[in-house]
């Protein structure tokens, strides 16, 4: 119409728009060869581009990205976020982030947590022998299994590469603090140093312990009397007794593979590890850490033992 001489408002009458709608179309897409459409909608759209800010900035995946690094699960980084910086992003978005650093040649997928499917475990006979005077969880009192108070603890060992040294891991229920102790050898006299060496500090803050039947617990009696606490053992072959421990020693795995050997961990090494551990946010504590829960301190303050009760 603009070719054939036709006037700006007698084109706005015809497509049916006002007529200053036409002016504000011209005046901005209006080229050297005149008004072309493919051009104008090619502008247009070029303008739309550019108003669209991205919603999450440049500044929040840069964060995102440094808590991934320390090893926090993406769920976990969404909870801690919405929760104490009032910032939204999904758990598939920062997957998805971190799908796309690694197609780039990033490290970021090496921060996640290893998710093999578990096997069931069909035991036989237990033939670990008997130990003297253990107590079963069944008279294990019911206020440990509500996970209402802090102090009730549950240990287990982790074994290194061709069974050469050995890690004793105590977990509290409640609160989800890990701590571990590395040992030379799986021995009942080196479990209970280890136990006791840990729980020492907080002995105000244990009342029962629980584990399974292997034979390293054996010294239940004596650990029980130096912590004034009561020590409890699960049944056989049932690790979901002591899911919490169970699930710890995944999480301590990340750090301490099955092909690691252990006679090369140092003692950085397990202090670096139990406080990635404890100022990771968890979702059954409503995003908070073990560290926030079990010391009601805040989340930049690692409350763990000193190094010095770290050494063999």
């Amino acid at each position: 119409m603009l070719k054939t001489g036709h006037k700006q408002p007698e084109i706005a009458k015809t497509i049916g728009v006002h007529k200053s709608t036409v002016s504000r179309e011209l005046r901005r897409n209006l080229g050297k060869r005149g008004y072309r459409y493919k051009q104008a909608h090619a502008k247009a759209k070029e303008r739309q581009e550019d108003k669209i800010s991205p919603r999450i900035d440049g500044s929040t995946w840069a964060f995102i990205e440094t808590l991934i690094r320390k090893d926090l699960s993406p769920e976990q980084i969404h909870g801690w976020l919405k929760e104490n910086m009032d910032i939204s992003v999904s758990h598939e978005w920062i997957y998805h982030y971190i799908l796309q650093d690694k197609h780039t040649g990033g490290d970021l997928y090496t921060h996640l947590r290893c998710r093999k499917k578990r096997r069931k475990r069909y035991g036989a006979n237990d033939r670990r022998g008997s130990i003297k005077n253990r107590v079963s969880i069944e008279q294990r009192p019911d206020v440990v299994e509500e996970r209402s108070r802090i102090g009730d603890w549950e240990v287990d060992t982790i074994i290194g590469k061709q069974h050469k040294q050995a890690l004793v891991s105590l977990t509290e229920r409640k609160s989800g603090l890990a701590l571990f102790y590395k040992v030379e050898r799986r021995t009942k006299g080196k479990t209970e140093k280890a136990i006791k060496q840990l729980l020492s500090p907080i002995a105000n803050k244990v009342h029962t312990i629980t584990s399974d039947n292997g034979k390293e617990f054996a010294n239940h009696e004596t650990v029980a009397k130096e912590l004034k606490c009561d020590f409890y053992f699960a049944h056989a072959y049932s690790a979901w007794e002591r899911g919490t421990n169970e699930n710890t020693n995944g999480l301590i795995r990340q750090y301490f593979p099955k092909n690691r050997d252990f006679r090369t961990i140092t003692d950085k090494e397990l202090i670096h590890a139990m406080k990635r551990l404890n100022n990771r946010p968890r979702k059954r504590l409503g995003f908070k850490t073990p560290n926030q829960v079990f010391f009601e301190e805040e989340l930049t303050v690692a409350c763990l033992p000193n190094r010095q009760a770290l050494t063999t």
